[in-house]
């Protein structure tokens, strides 16, 4: 058979994993957090026809003939560039200025995300829009963060100073530094928590799981906890949003790209189609 037959199928293939993956960035164009994603293609082996040589006393050296078999992915890349803000006013509206990820919890699984549209359910936990709790640390009598990730809540038996009986929560904030702030009606404001920041030698390593949330992989590393401010870890920025990172410009030259990718592809099987009928056709 001939090889630029499956060259072509190969060329299909590629070709139509570049549409996929560009019509779901171009669908998430407006999706808080979301983090496009390219296509990186790469041939495949090729075939040698003939080896090289090298020089000697009668003859120069040859370079190897070889014939390409096609094209495959060889990665898609995650675009981790930070997207625009959006102020939207909301007190459980949060957004990383910098680097880092948003630490969740959801069916027993730690999970990363840059959405930070957040709101605090009927039990005062502080959870996702998909219901996923959002994580951070309790605060010591001097205001640091301490121990492990516990669930952000509004429960006063975890504030610090600590609440004395009959004293009511009045209201809340959340800081620059993401430590939320409760201020109850005898005047005192104690310090409910601190948001956790995560942050990964190799973020593009991480895997999507939906409801623009990560997974960390064994290409991530393990992921490193700290709060806002620390390390690489950026600032936080309340009353606003991350939007997605999708430039449609781009994604429509993409579509372009892989649909004439696609269109010259299926033209390769066309030819050798009839290639291979002229071949068929000799004996007549």
């Amino acid at each position: 058979m001939l090889r630029s037959l499956f060259a072509g199928i190969s060329g299909l293939r590629a070709n139509q994993t570049m549409l996929d993956v560009a019509g779901n960035n171009i669908a998430n164009a407006n999706t808080i957090g979301f983090k496009s994603s390219s296509t990186i293609f790469q041939d495949t082996l090729s075939q040698m026809l003939t080896g090289a040589s090298a020089a000697n006393a009668t003859r120069g050296g040859r370079n190897p003939i070889q014939v390409g078999l096609g094209v495959q992915l060889a990665a898609t890349s995650l675009n981790l560039n930070q997207g625009s803000a959006q102020a939207t006013g909301r007190a459980t509206d949060v957004m990383i200025s910098g680097d880092g990820m948003f630490v969740v919890e959801a069916g027993g699984e730690q999970m990363y995300t840059r959405a930070g549209d957040f709101t605090f359910d009927d039990q005062g936990t502080l959870v996702t829009p998909a219901g996923a709790r959002v994580q951070g640390y309790l605060l010591d009598a001097g205001g640091n963060p301490t121990g492990g990730l516990v669930d952000m809540t509004l429960d006063g038996a975890n504030a610090s100073p600590a609440v004395p009986a009959g004293v009511q929560l009045k209201s809340y904030s959340i800081g620059p530094d993401g430590v939320i702030t409760g201020v109850y009606d005898d005047g005192i404001s104690r310090g409910l928590g601190q948001l956790a920041l995560a942050d990964f030698n190799n973020p593009m390593g991480l895997e999507k799981v939906g409801e623009t949330a990560f997974r960390e992989s064994q290409s991530s590393g393990t992921p490193q906890l700290d709060v806002a401010g620390q390390g690489r870890r950026g600032t936080l920025m309340v009353g606003s949003l991350e939007m997605s990172n999708v430039d449609l410009a781009a994604e429509f030259t993409n579509l372009i790209l892989a649909q004439r990718g696609f269109q010259a592809s299926s033209r390769v099987i066309t030819t050798s189609d009839q290639v291979l009928e002229d071949l068929v056709n000799i004996k007549r």
